[in-house]
């Protein structure tokens, strides 16, 4: 009888197990199947621009695009100068200078503060942190007469470095709030060990805490760098020709002539390629650094 209930027992146990393990495998599926479909619905838009970079400019304003005509790269040609009659190489190189000058501005400060706000919290450091997010509330175009007023009495216009303070006060409360949640997750006894040891703050953050880190400082500035390559509202307003930045350059290919798509199409493929090479170099660094602090 004893043997009986065992096995009566076991039974139901292993049903409702399997039935679980069938629930998960179906969730699973799902779940790959809609990563494919985003990945598509995300990767379609980008294929169409690089596919019609290569067209003419008579098959690309074909309606319906001809999917078989022949390939081209007149549009790469006329990018890089011989149509346009503008060199794009200086706005790509005002776009790197500013993109990495305030990617380095926005580390240097947004890990001593996310230091001080996870490690050394302050009372009531959810307000401080609110304090940082509520900049980014305010929508970008109603600050831009305000700078701009400020820009031209300080005869800041059209100055590259105008730019990187922008980009790097847009730029540092997200930097803040993300390199707080990845500093949560460094050991405190590390810190205290090495601080009996004698270490400075310096020491701490430099040899300590940033090696730690190092995967969340890479996505943080991955991010940064993105947003500050892609601005554009406050680069088409405060510069000219000195420091105009590549996203100002790829307005310039619509004229009251028309819309050339296949050129405009080149244009954004070659200003998206060093933000995409970033992307994919820093690929490991980005997954492990966003998966920082997910997990307590």
């Amino acid at each position: 009888m004893a043997t009986t209930l065992a096995t009566a027992g076991v039974r139901p146990l292993s049903g409702a197990s399997g039935r679980a393990r069938a629930r998960e495998r179906r969730h699973r599926g799902l779940l790959g199947l809609l990563a494919w479909a985003c990945g598509i619905v995300f990767f379609l838009p980008f294929a169409w621009m690089v596919l019609t970079s290569l067209h003419s400019e008579q098959d690309a304003a074909a309606n319906p695009p001809h999917v078989g005509a022949s390939l081209t790269l007149h549009g790469y040609r006329e990018f890089f100068g011989s149509g346009t009659g503008v060199s794009p190489w200086p706005p790509l190189v005002n776009s790197l200078t500013a993109s990495l000058a305030s990617t380095a501005l926005v580390l240097l400060l947004a890990i001593p503060a996310a230091y001080a706000l996870s490690i050394r919290p302050v009372r009531k450091w959810t307000d401080v942190m609110f304090f940082f997010l509520s900049t980014k509330m305010l929508p970008a175009v109603a600050g831009l007469l305000p700078v701009y007023l400020i820009a031209k009495n300080a005869g800041l216009l059209d100055d590259i470095w105008l730019l990187v303070v922008l980009y790097t006060s847009m730029n540092l409360p997200i930097a803040v709030w993300m390199m707080r949640s990845f500093l949560a997750d460094v050991p405190v006894a590390i810190m205290e060990a090495a601080q009996i040891d004698g270490a400075g703050l310096p020491t701490v953050l430099t040899r300590i805490v940033t090696p730690v880190v190092l995967p969340g400082i890479a996505a943080t500035a991955l991010i940064s760098f993105i947003f500050s390559w892609n601005e554009l509202l406050f680069a088409r307003v405060l510069t000219g020709v000195v420091a105009g930045t590549a996203p100002v350059f790829l307005t310039g290919f619509v004229t009251s002539q028309g819309l050339f798509l296949a050129k405009v199409c080149a244009a954004a493929v070659c200003i998206s390629l060093p933000v995409l090479a970033a992307g994919f170099a820093a690929q490991d660094k980005l997954v492990q650094g966003l998966s920082l602090g997910a997990v307590k």
